[in-house]
């Protein structure tokens, strides 16, 4: 692996290609080198400039946030003007807070970690005038009279989250983060994913009702309980039995993103009709179709230890499995369950109950899917993940709305739409991903198969398809060829609804580019011809 050698307070230090000084010395752990605009994983900025360095024959002060070393280059981050220019940022800066000291609304702000690491006292400077608070938001509350405009946020929400609602308004000393055009958080397009939250290093931005002010009894890893698909990793932090926050966490489906749902949908834990003991029906209270409300549940059933409610329930499988055959037991998985769980689950069936009658959600949302595909690739399994949007040249979208259902998986779409990629969606509605989307297929409703097999059409005619490929890896290509040759998109633009030019642009994108990647949702499968269409979307790519 190719390494650049440089000089950090004297010590030699080997940087990877495309670091960062600021990189290399944490990679190295040998500079504790100040930071506050600086976070991992996001664009660097350099505009705190708390992370100046010296560089040998150099007359300015560096960044090393965002300054790359050179071979053979000398960096001093400890040199008397690199630390007396370190400690006039982090002074003036502190003189903008509440009282010229520790930020009130959050133990953990990064500018006090920082003052007391340099000893740095009261400051010498006036505050300047401050925004007013802004609690207009019912999960986030708004303190920018502790806002550095280190532009965090905005970073998270335009170039993470691809929400385009924070931003920066103004000039010099009336400088302010704002949402869309100065609106209160409230009443803005704000989606309230809370990566604003994550990342500010202030508390400028903080979850609402000072949670954020309490700290923790401890700290749970877990995996967010709500849409099954993504599978976002995320922490817990809980003070007496009792949630107070959530925070993501770094894993490779969501790089500590989070959504409304999995960052602050948690009120149901301590709802009062959770249930949070086993019961079992009294006996003297007999099954009817009558509903029961939930104060009422002491009229039907009692409380129960896990040991008694599991063995009850172990006696129930058993006496159905003696009395009337393994296959009077059936049993239902759900994709909220992780693999273990699934596993599990399938081997208390097969082993426990002695049958094989199991089945999962999954397979009614996307039976038409699975039977596609094991028919056209021989797996009905996905073949790609969806952080590989980021890789492939062109997306083609098609049935799926992963704003509203999925939303930490369509900030990679985004993402990789910011980074020069191809977006085609296809939707019979306008979605919000619309936006970004380099075609904007609003096809009529029912026209999903005649609107592919044109696709395809343009593609075999004008020869596009990898004809080698084909040859050594499918079969029936000419029984393909012949049933897409009556769908020209002259005849099938009337039918779908989108022009033939269109038509044919699409497929031409997708057919040329280098690496292609094709995302359907259940709008594809869950559909009177769901089979047929997913049949499409394999003979295309």
């Amino acid at each position: 692996m190719e390494t650049i050698s440089f000089e950090l307070n004297g010590q030699t230090l080997e940087a990877l290609v495309g670091e960062t000084i600021l990189q290399a010395a944490d990679r190295a752990g040998v500079a504790d080198i100040p930071r506050l605009c600086y976070k991992e994983g996001y664009r660097t900025d350099g505009n705190c400039r708390s992370c100046v360095v010296e560089i040998e024959g150099e007359r300015v002060l560096a960044p090393s946030c965002c300054r790359y070393p050179q071979q053979g280059m000398k960096v001093n981050s400890k040199s008397e003007r690199a630390v007396h220019s370190q400690k006039m940022v982090l002074e003036l800066l502190l003189a903008d807070m509440p009282e010229s000291g520790k930020s009130p609304y959050t133990p953990n702000s990064e500018l006090d970690e920082w003052v007391e690491k340099l000893g740095l006292s009261k400051p010498r400077f006036s505050r300047r005038v401050q925004p007013a608070f802004d609690n207009s938001h019912p999960a986030m509350s708004v303190n920018l009279d502790t806002c550095i405009q280190c532009t965090r946020c905005v970073r998270a929400c335009r170039e993470v989250q691809v929400n385009d609602v924070i931003g920066m308004a103004y000039r010099g000393s009336h400088a302010e983060i704002v949402f869309d055009f100065g609106d209160p958080m409230g009443d803005s397009t704000c989606v309230a994913c809370g990566e604003c939250v994550q990342a500010c290093p202030t508390g400028a931005l903080m979850p609402a009702n000072d949670v954020g002010l309490a700290a923790p009894d401890k700290k749970v890893e877990s995996v967010c309980p709500y849409c099954g698909v993504v599978g976002c990793l995320l922490t817990y932090h809980v003070k007496e039995g009792k949630l107070l926050r959530v925070d993501g966490r770094e894993g490779p489906a969501n790089h500590e993103r989070l959504c409304v749902k999995g960052r602050y949908g948690f009120d149901y834990v301590h709802h009062p009709d959770r249930l949070t003991k086993p019961l079992i029906r009294r006996k003297d209270a007999p099954k009817t179709i009558e509903l029961l409300q939930p104060k009422d549940w002491q009229k039907v059933f009692r409380e129960a230890t896990w040991e008694e409610a599991l063995d009850f329930a172990a006696d129930g499988f058993n006496k159905i499995r003696d009395e009337n055959g393994p296959d009077a037991l059936a049993a239902f998985g759900c994709a909220k369950g992780s693999n273990e769980e699934a596993y599990l689950l399938q081997k208390l069936v097969r082993t426990g109950f002695g049958t094989n009658n199991i089945d999962h959600c999954t397979r009614l949302c996307h039976a038409s899917s699975v039977s596609a595909l094991l028919e056209g690739i021989g797996s009905g399994a996905v073949s790609n993940p969806f952080t590989d949007v980021t890789d492939a040249e062109v997306i083609f979208l098609i049935g799926a709305n992963p704003i509203g259902n999925h939303p930490v998986a369509a900030t990679f779409m985004k993402n990789a739409v910011k980074a020069g990629k191809k977006l085609i969606l296809l939707d019979p509605r306008r979605t919000a991903l619309s936006r970004h989307a380099t075609y904007n297929l609003q096809f009529r409703p029912d026209t999903d198969v005649a609107l592919l097999n044109s696709l395809m059409h343009v593609i075999i005619k004008e020869k596009l398809c990898d004809e080698k490929y084909i040859t050594e890896h499918t079969t029936d290509f000419e029984k393909l060829k012949s049933n897409v040759a009556d769908y020209s998109p002259e005849k099938v633009a009337p039918i779908c609804g989108i022009p033939e030019e269109t038509l044919r642009e699409v497929a031409r994108t997708y057919a040329t580019a280098e690496s292609a990647i094709i995302l359907w949702g259940m709008g594809i499968s869950q559909h009177i011809h769901g089979t047929d269409n997913s049949r499409c979307l394999i003979a295309l790519s």
